[in-house]
């Protein structure tokens, strides 16, 4: 399901108190937990992940990481007691999983329940909290993107030909697979874009309206190959 435009899986049980995820994992003893979309993207792009050293029992809402963002610093919390089996080591050399996959990549740990009942019993699914999750987006003016941007760039009373110029300059300098959020007024930005795209070879993720505001979300891609699309037909060439 998604809320407000955020995703959550419809098998997860959702500790809404500290805005993380569990779920069964197929052996039905294990479970993984990570961060929900919405909190991933209010925390803005993950830089840090520091697990803790932790043994044998864990109670629930024990400290078991700690998570650094753009925007804040957060302890990821113990969803129910239970025992850490496995940390996701990857996530300290590429924290932005927890953004970019908050339900898949972006795991945090997966944990044995000291009692299997607790996840039901001190979890909820995501159909129940719904109703929080979609005022807490509200109030807090989240926005879920397919990817979190490394970079955001608002080019407000800019014709789009002067935006995309300033759009090439920061690709220039950006690495392969960075995404650069780009808010513009201009009404032909939506055309324009997609003729940028075309003839760049750069991936645009995501097209969002927001009154008056385009918000675009590009990926630079390490070997871009531009597209030229056939006249009358709407189809693509060079994809």
């Amino acid at each position: 399901m998604e809320v407000l435009g955020c995703p959550l899986p419809d098998d997860c049980w959702v500790d809404i108190e500290n805005d993380s995820w569990s779920r069964a994992e197929p052996d039905g003893v294990t479970f993984s937990a990570g961060v929900l979309a919405s909190q991933a993207a209010f925390a803005g792009r993950y830089t840090s992940v520091r697990f803790r050293a932790v043994e044998g029992v864990v109670e629930q809402g024990h400290n078991v990481a700690l998570l650094e963002s753009l925007r804040s610093t957060a302890p990821f919390r113990m969803p129910v007691t239970g025992r850490v089996v496995v940390r996701n080591e990857a996530l300290t050399t590429r924290p932005k999983l927890l953004n970019d996959s908050p339900y898949d990549k972006g795991w945090v740990v997966h944990f044995v329940p000291a009692n299997p009942s607790d996840i039901a019993g001190n979890l909820a699914r995501p159909e129940a909290v719904r109703s929080t999750l979609e005022s807490r987006i509200t109030e807090r003016r989240i926005h879920c993107y397919p990817a979190a941007p490394d970079l955001e760039m608002y080019e407000i009373g800019l014709e789009c030909s002067a935006a995309l110029a300033q759009l090439d300059e920061e690709l220039a300098r950006r690495a392969p697979d960075d995404v650069v959020l780009l808010v513009t007024d201009d009404p032909t930005s939506p055309i324009e874009l997609v003729r940028w795209s075309d003839r760049t070879g750069h991936t645009l993720l995501h097209h969002r309206v927001d009154g008056t505001l385009h918000q675009f979300l590009i990926r630079k891609e390490a070997s871009p190959v531009p597209r030229v699309r056939r006249a009358g037909s709407g189809r693509v060439d060079g994809a």
